[in-house]
């Protein structure tokens, strides 16, 4: 994953050598303000096993090629500048699967935060995990803290993987850390409002997202943000995970730029 400069002008500048003049992404990428990026795009990540179905493949071959998907997406959306991007990896109901496909989820979650650490020290890359993750193997967390404690500083993006991640239970967990501070006399109950709600979410401190991508199709939300998607831009597109790259994020951020985003409002005239 090679990045341009950070400060190398408007984001179309960093693509500069990757993109080949005159092509589809040429032309996409030409389409889109730099001005009016999406501050935090969110992605729920579906289709790998279709897309190893339609091939005759294992399941884990299609997860492999979404691990792909992922190193590009976070390598395209920081390019771009935007700010913030949260991938929905495992969800809490992901434990249903057969578990020969779980264990080869995680091992490939280690590989990846043992490999692409170097990448995103290299390229001012934050990383975060969220969700419960104190319910994951003893490795996988070692792994995690210590990605979140080396790239702590950097600031071109901020990597969010929801891991072992339910909107339900998210909420679950900041309704009971509220509760023990009014039970412990912290916190009176009239003072809590949706700022203190947001400020005991696994995603505390980050903006809310502007666009949520979901691939392959699907038209539902599956348990993701449920609190912080209330004003989000959704975009669904037919794309397998493995098969969504650059081009497709390109397209998805065009047509978030063409949206009018009224926040229960009405529309300037």
């Amino acid at each position: 994953m090679v990045l341009g400069s950070p400060s190398s002008g408007p984001a179309w500048a960093s693509f500069e050598g990757t993109i080949e003049p005159g092509s589809d992404e040429s032309r996409l990428l030409a389409r889109i303000d730099p001005d009016r990026l999406p501050r935090h795009v969110a992605v729920i990540m579906d289709g790998n096993g279709r897309w190893a179905n339609q091939r005759d493949l294992p399941r884990i071959e299609g997860h492999k090629a979404g691990a792909d998907s992922v190193r590009e997406i976070i390598e395209t959306s920081a390019r771009l500048g935007i700010q913030h991007l949260t991938l929905y990896a495992f969800s809490v109901e992901n434990w249903k699967r057969p578990k020969a496909e779980v264990n080869e989820l995680m091992r490939l979650l280690k590989k990846y935060l043992q490999d692409d650490l170097p990448t995103l020290l290299q390229h001012n890359i934050r990383f975060r995990a969220i969700g419960r993750i104190q319910q994951l193997d003893a490795t996988v967390q070692l792994l995690i803290r210590d990605a979140e404690r080396k790239t702590a500083g950097n600031q071109r993006l901020q990597l969010n993987l929801a891991l072992n991640y339910g909107g339900r239970s998210e909420l679950a967990d900041a309704a009971r850390q509220i509760a023990r501070l009014v039970q412990d006399r912290k916190l009176k109950p009239d003072e809590i409002d949706e700022g203190v709600m947001a400020d005991h979410l696994y995603t505390a401190g980050l903006p809310d997202p502007d666009l949520l991508i979901r691939t392959s199709g699907e038209q539902r939300v599956s348990n993701f943000l449920l609190w912080q998607i209330a004003y989000a831009e959704f975009y669904i597109t037919p794309v397998l995970w493995p098969d969504f790259r650059k081009r497709s994020l390109f397209e998805a951020v065009i047509e978030f730029q063409g949206r009018d985003r009224r926040y229960g409002g009405l529309a300037e005239k």
